[in-house]
């Protein structure tokens, strides 16, 4: 049995492709194939499946009608009030994007065993917005098989979609997590469609990509076993920035809210300070001024809220795409740079930084050079299929000691080209999976 949700003009194209179809498989196979175009809002038609409070695949075997789903539903966002987004109010909040309603519903109507496969942005596998639809999705569907594209471009380019896709296949499966016999996904990667069949394979137990134990059920991705293995190495670090005493946030300094606040020229100290933005954070440095187009001081009358006091902090960019050689792009901001009293962070900058208390020189130089690194850079690829670096992942990141952290920010202030050398020094001062995470260099 199948169902479709499709554009109006699709019908008429679609009902000859399922006429041949039928007649195909009568000639072919001496065979019946029955089939139905329903052309209604699949959601809204469907939302009876979403309706439970306490569990959205209570047990409803009228609901519960199909033996496979094989869908490529739309990506786009829609309102936190649209009908839609209010019938699906059990897994999303917010803005949802459609993609995750139309996952949610097909996964209820499914009979258990049946076969889940969907075309999706991988946007749902992280971040706090899809937290919710991951811990239902993840107790009813158990992940199976997982293909990931390494191009944006490459795999759907015909249909110019740039978000970063995967093809999903699963089992309807309730509580699957408790079987322990389960413990194997499969994982293919390629470039994009033209090479799929020879896309290079490999098995990984199932822990290791989805910890279903915990709040946020990060689908963790990724494309080879070099990848796995720093899995591992990150996963066995002691820390994380909640830990270690520190927090991060997000700038405050919306330009379009505060642009009566913000400009071109100023008066440091008296009557503005600084205001930092993407462009003002390379790898391992902020530099300010750059005196380009961008407004690059704030008044201090009228924007205290908007302000952060002039302290050590870690800077890092909030946005960035797949094919960027770096995901991960962060520099310590030192208070003793700027003789100010205060500082502005822009909405696109997140900042690290200890509350009630301050970095240390050390540690901002150490995290800084951590975050540079290729090691936590594949690591966050694993864990992000967005352009947003959002502050909920970075919190979840594992960190080796606070005593490492400052070794590595000693070290790293030495270095002449503080972008070089960086690798060698973060391989030398953490240590492989099962010898305890991470080891402190002694005051050198």
């Amino acid at each position: 049995m199948v169902a479709f949700e499709i554009d109006q003009d699709l019908i008429a194209p679609l009902k000859a492709v399922l006429a041949y179809l039928v007649d195909w498989v009568r000639a072919s196979a001496d065979r019946e194939v029955t089939v139905r175009v329903e052309a209604v809002d699949f959601i809204l038609s469907n939302a009876e499946a979403l309706r439970s409070e306490d569990d959205l695949f209570t047990a409803d075997p009228r609901a519960s009608d199909f033996d496979v789903v094989i869908s490529n539903p739309p990506y786009f966002k829609i309102s936190k009030t649209d009908p839609r987004a209010v019938a699906a109010s059990s897994v999303v909040h917010g803005q949802p994007n459609i993609y995750a309603l139309f996952m949610a519903v097909s996964a209820r109507l499914l009979r258990d065993g049946g076969s889940f496969v969907f075309i999706v942005p991988r946007s749902f596998a992280s971040g706090p917005y899809f937290r919710r639809f991951r811990k239902v999705f993840f107790d009813q569907v158990r992940p199976a098989e997982i293909h990931l594209f390494e191009s944006r471009r490459a795999a759907f380019r015909r249909d110019e979609v740039l978000q970063e896709n995967l093809i999903f296949a699963g089992l309807r499966e309730s509580r699957w997590h408790g079987n322990h016999a389960v413990s194997s996904i499969a994982i293919s990667t390629s470039a994009g469609v033209d090479d799929l069949s020879h896309a290079d394979q490999r098995t990984v137990h199932a822990t290791r990509i989805l910890d279903i134990t915990s709040r946020d059920r990060v689908l963790r991705l990724s494309p080879d076993t070099t990848a796995d293995g720093i899995i591992a190495l990150v996963d066995s670090w002691p820390n994380n920035l909640r830990t270690l005493g520190l927090n991060i946030s997000t700038g405050r300094v919306v330009p379009f809210r505060a642009r009566p606040l913000i400009r071109t020229k100023g008066n440091v100290p008296a009557t503005h300070v600084p205001l930092l933005w993407m462009n003002h954070v390379r790898a391992m440095r902020t530099t300010w001024p750059l005196r380009r187009h961008k407004p690059e001081y704030i008044a201090r009358s009228g924007a205290r809220s908007l302000l952060v006091p002039n302290r050590n902090y870690v800077l890092l960019r909030r946005f960035s795409a797949k094919e960027q050689a770096r995901r991960l792009t962060a520099a310590p901001y030192l208070a003793g740079d700027l003789a100010v009293p205060a500082v502005g962070f822009e909405n696109h900058l997140n900042y690290i930084h200890r509350p009630g208390g301050d970095l240390s020189v050390d540690e901002a130089w150490g995290l800084a050079a951590l975050y540079n690194s290729q090691l936590l850079d594949t690591y966050f690829r694993t864990i992000s299929g967005n352009t947003q670096v959002s502050a909920t992942e970075m919190r979840a990141m594992p960190l080796p000691s606070r005593e490492t952290i400052r070794a590595l920010g000693r070290r790293a202030r030495r270095l002449p080209d503080r972008t070089r050398g960086l690798e060698e020094l973060v391989a030398a001062l953490v240590r492989a999976p099962g010898s305890g995470g991470s080891r402190a260099v002694g005051n050198d």
